[in-house]
């Protein structure tokens, strides 16, 4: 079935997504295509589309520092992984390439990378992943990657909806669980002891 070369995300006017399939985009290219375009953000979907995001409005990017900022916290001070933030491309076991809001890895899988791995989108999927939805976001895309996460290895997911004060839990084996503003929500037994309050960034 022949599909639209390029459409625009519905609900989220600053993606654009490119059908890239017949171009056979190496993995060298995709890391050079984002290295020569700093200023925009691009993650490839296992069916081999290229997506186009803009860079975040300013409450949004406000939003993602804090809640990177508490995750680089807790992980200096646990010591057991390494966390990342918005500007990291990962390679999942379908292929995809994704650049999660944040997420952590546990020491054990990140040390057995080589260095040219790291440097580059590390295929592996990381063990917690949070997505932010910004204003021009669809909430259904962002659902659809929280369940890619997981079936791609992920041991816990967060995305927050500030808009709706809502956060929706991921884990693998288990439905999705919807929290109405909470006022915390803990990383147990994924990050043992990492409590964070959604409040801080509605």
């Amino acid at each position: 079935m022949a599909q639209t070369p390029s459409t625009l995300e519905p609900n989220a006017p600053g993606w654009l997504m490119l059908n890239v399939q017949s171009v056979h985009l190496t993995d060298e290219q995709f890391y050079r295509l984002c290295q020569d375009n700093p200023d925009l953000r691009f993650e490839l979907t296992a069916q081999r589309e290229l997506v186009i995001m803009s860079p975040t409005g300013s409450k949004t990017g406000w939003r993602n520092s804090k809640i990177t900022q508490r995750l680089a916290n807790w992980t200096e001070a646990d010591g057991t992984g390494v966390s990342f933030d918005s500007s990291t491309g990962f390679t999942l076991p379908n292929g995809a390439k994704r650049s999660p809001d944040a997420a952590w890895v546990r020491l054990e899988v990140w040390e057995v990378l080589t260095d040219e791995q790291q440097e580059e989108f590390a295929p592996i999927c990381p063990d917690f992943v949070i997505e932010l939805r910004s204003a021009k976001d669809s909430i259904t895309s962002l659902q659809e990657k929280m369940k890619e996460y997981i079936e791609s290895g992920a041991q816990l997911g967060w995305l927050f909806d500030a808009k709706n004060k809502r956060v929706y839990i991921y884990r693998p084996n288990h439905a999705v669980e919807c929290l109405e503003n909470p006022t915390s929500i803990s990383g147990d037994p994924v990050l043992p002891g990492f409590i964070f309050d959604p409040s801080e960034i509605w």
